[in-house]
Order: C-alpha cells, then structure tokens, then sequence
C-alpha cells in the first residue's frame, strides 16, 4: 500500500485537475494527480475540440489531455491512476483513501467533473453498450451508414448530430421543446447535413430492442400526448450531466450536488477548492475548467502561505 504527503492533491485529471497541478508544480509545491483511468475526463472522449485558445484547426480530446498532463509531469506534478475510495477533508491534514494506499495533503483541489445523465427509460440500461451510447465521438463509428437517434437540445446534442451525420445514413433529433437550447454555431450545418430531422416537443418514452440490440424508439409529443415509433440502431444520450461529488459531504454541495464554490473556487472546508465542471458555474468548457484550475492551484498556494480559507 502507497502512503505519500503531498502540499496539494488534485482529485481528477481532466483539464481542471492538469492544470491546478502544472500551476501548482511551477509554484514549487509538492502536488500529485489522481485519476481512475486515463487522463482527461470527458475531453478525453471528444474527437475534436475546437473552441480551445491555440488551435486554429481544432485538436483531438486525448491528445490535448496527454499534452496537458506531460506539461504538469515537466514541472514535478506526479499523476497517480488509483481509485478514491473516501476523503477525510475537516481538519489540516486532508486524508485519501484510494485502492492502493492513503495520501494526505495539506490541501485537496477537487476536479473530478461530472458524468452523463441518464433517461430514465424503459431499455436503456440493459441495452447500454448494445446500441445505447453516451458519447457519439466514441460509437458513432459502429452506426456508420445506419439509422440512428440523438436525444438533447444543447450544445452537446447538436454536435452530436452533426458529428453522426458525417456517418449514418439518417439522424433524428429529439427534443422535448421546439427548438435547441443549442449556440448557433451549430444552426448551419445541421441545417446543411441534409440526413438530419427533428422530432420537436417530444421525449423518449422506451427504448426497444431486437436480438439484445436497440432497433427502436417509442417517443411522445408533449403536446398532443401522441405516440409514434422511430426505427434506429443507435441512441446517443445528451441531456446533461450528473457531478461526481458522491465521495463529498452534503456541506459543501448545491441542491443540484455540485460542489458549492464561487469564481474563487473555495468551498466551505478550509484548504479544500473545487475546479471545473464539478463546481455551480454558468459554462463548463474545457477552457473555463482550465481558467478554474488556475485559479484554485493560487488559493490553494495562498491557503499552505496564510492558513486562511
């Protein structure tokens, strides 16, 4: 079993969690990330990401996170793949329990981000990895020239469709309103694909199968209350997120369970700091987790100086 001290543990290595540690290491602070698998969080499953400051042509999710993490790793940052089990936060010494061994650290920046949303529907568990997907940069590719659906009305979901539509042969886009929640960057080329359609006003009401596999869905308008079936044989799921903050005391969560931390990202308990898209905050882009490790590896710097929360 590993036991280290550390000034600083970063809970998560997406690009709040790599960026609180580079900025840490560069302050000279003994700081480590840890991280369940690879580095990166949701980045990691983009294939591109285009709204990064520096890259004009836009850049692969995954690569953007293993050079995030080789920058920090130069200055000092060690990342650490284990699972945290439980954190004892109260007090000075801030306590770890991970599957290989405890750290503790003087203070803990919390970056574990947040996960998606389910439906809630009849289907969509048992048929998870069987045509039902979370992430269409990661599956589009095993629907390509079929018919598949995409549930959602914000950016996450418009994306989706315009990404799918460069490979199936048709995409639906469900909303439970009339019309995107969306930027409209992305009026354009969904309006140019010429495969996708949209199913307005209404929501997903089961998911049916075939063979163990997704051959459909049964959808309701909101308005009229009618039901109608649409045949695919892939659903990709973009209703939002749920923050990971189950390892976290109520104290320091909103009613919607992310953690309670302002543009400061302190939370309630002294030496803890919450960064990226596990904190209340109006945008969660990969450059505003960024600017939120930035901004907690400093307080955090000036807590281990001062001692003030």
């Amino acid at each position: 079993m590993q036991e280290r001290q550390y000034d600083v543990f970063v809970i998560g290595g997406g690009p709040a969690g790599y960026t609180a540690a580079l900025y840490c290491a560069r302050a000279g602070l003994h700081v480590a990330v840890i991280e369940k698998m690879a580095p990166g969080g949701q980045m990691s499953t983009t294939e591109r990401v285009d709204n990064y400051p520096g890259f004009p042509e836009g850049v692969e999710g995954f690569s953007l996170a293993m050079e995030m993490q080789k920058q920090a790793e130069r200055f000092g940052a060690e990342s650490i793949f284990d699972e945290v089990n439980s954190v004892e936060l109260e007090g000075p010494e801030k306590k770890i329990h991970a599957s290989q061994g405890e750290y503790t650290a003087k203070a803990v920046i919390v970056a574990t981000g947040a996960s998606p949303r389910e439906l809630g529907v009849s289907g969509e568990r048992e048929l998870r990895g069987k045509g039902v997907s979370y992430c269409a940069t990661c599956d589009g590719a095993f629907f390509r020239g079929k018919e598949t659906v995409v549930v959602g009305g914000g950016d996450t979901a418009a994306a989706d469709a315009v990404f799918l539509a460069k490979l199936c042969k048709k995409v639906t886009l469900i909303h439970r309103r009339d019309k995107l929640r969306a930027s409209m960057a992305y009026a354009k080329p969904l309006r140019e694909a010429g495969n996708v359609e949209f199913a307005w006003d209404s929501v997903v009401e089961e998911i049916e199968q075939q063979g163990g596999l997704v051959s459909g869905v049964k959808i309701r308008n909101v308005k009229t209350g009618e039901i109608r079936q649409i045949s695919c044989e892939g659903i990709f799921i973009a209703v939002g997120n749920l923050p990971n903050t189950s390892l976290f005391p109520d104290s320091i969560k909103t009613q919607g369970g992310y953690l309670d931390a302002g543009e400061d990202t302190r939370t309630k308990i002294a030496g803890v700091f919450a960064a990226g898209d596990v904190r209340r905050k109006p945008l969660r882009q990969v450059v505003t987790a960024a600017a939120d490790g930035a901004v907690a590896s400093y307080m955090a710097e000036e807590y281990l100086q001062t001692g003030l929360a």
